[in-house]
């Protein structure tokens, strides 16, 4: 590794630094991102205490995969929280000296390896919980046979350490991660872009993150045109896909975050790479998509802990009673068992229901 006691700390220009619009006020940063920190890790606590819960409920049955990348996304974004905002406050607490508090580049280092992971870790599980409902919703035969908590736990453990490779990828190369020009927090090299190592790194960390954004949007595009044709092809069976529906939602809710939160920073970092010292993104813009980015980590949770099926019961009932409106009846949500679930799919798949739906015009043309 190359965060040996040589090496310093890489700081923007001090021109940069004076005509940047990054100065801010101190003590209102401080204040903010304590709050940020305290919020993000009380909610996602929380979440994770709600997940685990459900996980042991629900541990022999098919509802666990999901709830274990669930899981797994939301210690990631705890852990993120804890170690970005805790380097966060101690930066601002010490008056943005990095000289003086870090002069091997070792902080700076870690914190620009854990912004890599915990943006890159949630992301991917983003992706892999898509996956694996489009897979549960499409082939739930499939997927109750061959689809295991062990395969689950791989794809966890594998995806983990994807993003810590491309975490620690400039590591790898001899490349220190450096200081940004608000002297806040670090990341790869996005100022004064030399050569086609420090553009690769920004491409690539872009390039996966709205690769993982775009392969969750069409899995939940293809699991909720699925379930939506069944729903009004067979009313009778709509019931055993109550949980189907449960996770779809938080899988949209996810997603729609993700996007609405990573894009900026994504973008950002891809225009960066593209034009190089030519970029016309400004220290202001790179900041506000850092903060839109970190967002998606104390909003994860509230998925989780706002869209629980017991939750959206009491909405619905809410809505209906102020609406007088009823869109699905309320027995849908009532039962969520996998095996019900996987009964209705195998009678809606059988040959003798095909060969039923087939009859069925001619039957009434008669």
């Amino acid at each position: 590794m190359s965060m040996n006691s040589s090496k310093q700390p890489v700081f923007p220009a001090d021109g940069l630094i004076a005509n940047s619009t990054c100065q801010m006020q101190d003590r209102l940063s401080v204040f903010f991102s304590v709050i940020f920190m305290t919020v993000g890790i009380l909610s996602n606590s929380l979440a994770i205490a709600i997940l685990m819960k459900a996980y042991q409920r629900f541990r022999q049955k098919s509802k666990a995969s999901f709830l274990l990348l669930a899981s797994g996304l939301v210690i990631t974004d705890f852990f993120g929280h804890l170690i970005n905002g805790g380097i966060a406050v101690f930066v601002y607490a010490s008056d943005k000296d990095w000289i003086r508090f870090d002069q091997s580049n070792i902080l700076c280092s870690v914190f620009g390896i854990s912004m890599v992971f915990s943006g890159l870790c949630p992301l991917f599980l983003g992706s892999a919980m898509a996956i694996e409902r489009c897979i549960g919703v499409t082939n739930p035969i499939f997927h109750s046979t061959k689809i295991t908590s062990k395969h689950v736990k791989m794809t966890l453990g594998g995806v983990c350490m994807l993003a810590i490779f491309v975490a620690l990828l400039p590591i790898l190369g001899n490349r220190d991660y450096q200081i940004q020009a608000s002297r806040t927090w670090c990341f790869y090299n996005t100022q004064n872009i030399e050569d086609w190592e420090d553009r690769f790194y920004l491409l690539f960390f872009s390039f996966l993150g709205l690769l993982a954004l775009g392969v969750s949007f069409l899995c939940n595009a293809i699991t909720g045109v699925t379930l939506l044709r069944v729903k009004f092809k067979s009313q009778q069976h709509r019931q055993g896909r109550s949980h189907h529906f449960e996770m779809v939602i938080q899988l949209l809710a996810i997603m729609c975050v993700s996007c609405i939160c990573w894009s900026p920073f994504l973008v950002t970092m891809a225009n960066i790479a593209i034009n190089g010292s030519n970029s016309p993104v400004t220290c202001e813009t790179t900041l506000f998509a850092l903060r839109m980015a970190t967002w998606n980590q104390i909003l994860d949770p509230w998925v989780y802990i706002l869209l629980r099926k017991a939750v959206l019961k009491n909405l619905y009932k809410l809505a209906s009673h102020c609406c007088g409106v009823h869109i699905i009846s309320v027995h849908v949500w009532e039962l969520s068992s996998i095996k019900n679930s996987l009964k209705v799919a195998a009678i809606s798949e059988s040959p003798a229901t095909e060969k039923e739906s087939q009859q069925a015009p001619i039957e009434v043309g008669l």
